[in-house]
């Protein structure tokens, strides 16, 4: 048996092991999701292909093949980072000659030009979305708690189905959610508008749940069957509302952003924004709200000086 082979046929006996490795070294559970998918793709294809050795060359066929299947530049470059991940990890645990490790992790990503556009609902589609679910029934009562909380407190999807009970506090006068942990493990509060509180309390009295998650499934006969709710059962109610009132295809992080342009156009600060998302950067705070820098009625137009002679 030739080295080529043995390297590939031990990568391929511990493809699950490795993988696992990978998704153990990695602290937010959103690039969990996305390196699992990623790396099960990635291997899926490397067996298919009848490739003999993992390398430098086999992971820059990969991106080229991706490319020409018009996947995105992001995507492309999310996969090749799950890879590079991979191979570093499958040197550390034997699998993989770390010549070969370093020549993967040299792989150049896509060049991404310009910044991506994300959607923001108005104002009048992000009432029409919120009002789209049924209050005569508990599924109806749930599914708009859940558009509510993203909606009034700009969660992600995974922070949703997360969201407990013990989460939902009273603090100076007014509901926040408490101690949420977001993306690397970042902790955060966030208040609550009274409606979204409303509609929680709804649905939660409705269901006749008190403590545990607040997100239950609800079967076909209306009645809730389960203690959870996945992050993808929360894209789907989405993406199942924005369709009924023709918002075409909206995703969970657009409601996420829509909080935070909505919460600008009304006078929120950026400071504030920034702390209910959760961001480490002010800078992404800025590509949620889509600010540009306004050199008609700009910040030095505003500071009331003139000269007095």
């Amino acid at each position: 048996m030739t080295t080529k082979t043995a390297n590939a046929l031990t990568i391929a006996e511990r493809t699950d092991k490795i993988i696992q490795t990978v998704l153990d070294a990695v602290d937010s559970e959103h690039t969990r999701r996305a390196y699992s998918r990623a790396l099960k793709e990635f291997m899926a294809w490397y067996h298919a292909s009848g490739l003999h050795e993992l390398n430098k060359a086999t992971v820059q066929r990969y991106a080229t093949e991706l490319r020409e299947q018009g996947i995105g530049a992001a995507s492309v470059n999310q996969r090749l980072s799950a890879i590079r991940k991979l191979a570093r990890e499958a040197a550390d645990n034997g699998a993989l000659p770390e010549a070969i490790a370093n020549g993967i992790a040299h792989v150049k990503g896509v060049r991404q030009e310009g910044t991506r556009a994300g959607n923001w609902l108005t104002k009048e589609q992000a009432q029409k979305l919120l009002d789209a679910p049924s209050v005569e029934t508990i599924k109806g009562l749930r599914d708009r708690a859940l558009l509510a909380v993203m909606l009034g407190c700009g969660l992600r999807r995974h922070e949703v189905a997360d969201l407990t009970f013990k989460h939902i506090q009273e603090r100076e006068g007014r509901w926040v959610l408490v101690d949420l942990v977001g993306k690397r493990n970042k902790v955060r509060s966030v208040p609550m508008p009274s409606w979204t509180k409303k509609a929680i309390d709804e649905w939660t009295q409705a269901a006749s749940i008190k403590s545990g998650r607040v997100f239950r499934s609800v079967n076909k006969g209306d009645k809730v069957n389960g203690d959870s709710m996945t992050p993808q059962a929360v894209r789907d109610v989405v993406f199942r509302y924005a369709d009924a009132v023709g918002l075409g295809e909206i995703a969970p992080h657009d409601l996420r952003r829509t909080f935070a342009r909505l919460a600008y156009k009304g006078g929120a600060g950026l400071d504030q924004i920034q702390l209910s998302l959760g961001h480490a950067s002010i800078k992404t705070t800025e590509k949620y709200l889509g600010v540009t820098q306004d050199l008609t009625d700009a910040p030095c137009d505003r500071l009331g000086l003139r000269l007095s002679k």
